[in-house]
């Protein structure tokens, strides 16, 4: 395995789930935006709604470690 993606997996395994997932929400909300489908909408809040969660946790989390 490549040294950089060790590094990610090891170290910043978190954060890079929360941006996959501000990344997907903003690409199946910009897809339903263009087609109009309700589905492709429906998806991208709750990956919205995921990521707000997990971001939240993380902070959570990181407080939690510093205290």
């Amino acid at each position: 395995m490549e040294k950089w993606r060790k590094n990610i997996l090891e170290h910043h395994l978190d954060t890079t789930l929360i941006l996959f997932e501000l990344v997907l929400s903003v690409i199946f909300l910009l897809v339903a935006y263009l087609t109009g489908n309700i589905y492709f909408k429906g998806v991208g809040v709750g990956l919205v709604i995921a990521w707000v969660t997990s971001a939240i946790a993380y902070l959570y989390k990181k407080k939690m470690i510093k205290s």
